[in-house]
Formats: structure tokens, C-alpha cells, sequence
């Protein structure tokens, strides 16, 4: 399956590791939301597609961003990070 974009809404969520599974699709711009967010992972997600969203650029307290193995996905790495 997709990302939900329902996650967006898990403000208070500090870590979410979406790495090796089998999630196809996009990033959804909504990730952006996630402004607790310390450590995302998309390590080993080679079916996830297209460019990191510019809005994973809100995420202030983000410590950690992991795209390892990910060779599907264009772009590069918002600057506010």
C-alpha cells in the first residue's frame, strides 16, 4: 500500500521508521506536519517514487533523516534541513 497522509495529523509523533516494507508511492507532502518529528526513515524503501517534499523542511526538530537503500526516490534534501 500507500502512505496514509493521515499521518500528518500524529503531531505529537517523535520517531517514524517506514523502512524496509513494502509501501509503494510518494512521500506525502503532510509528513511535513509531523513537527515533533526527531527521526524519519525511509532506509531500504525502494519502492517508495518520485522527489523528498520541500515541506519535510518544517521539520524543526528533526535530528535523524534516513534515506539509505531508497534509490527510487529524485530530489534533493530540503535545505532548512
Amino acid at each position: 500500500g500507500t502512505i496514509p497522509t493521515q499521518l500528518g495529523q500524529l503531531t505529537a509523533l517523535e520517531c517514524l521508521d517506514l523502512g524496509a516494507s513494502s509501501l509503494t508511492g510518494t512521500i506525502p507532502t503532510q509528513l511535513g506536519q509531523l513537527t515533533a518529528l526527531t527521526r524519519l526513515s525511509f532506509t531500504c524503501a525502494s519502492s517508495l517514487i518520485g522527489t523528498i517534499p520541500t515541506e519535510l523542511g518544517q521539520l524543526r526538530a528533526l535530528e535523524g533523516l534516513y534515506f539509505f537503500y531508497a534509490s527510487s526516490l529524485t530530489g534533493t534534501i530540503p535545505t532548512q534541513l
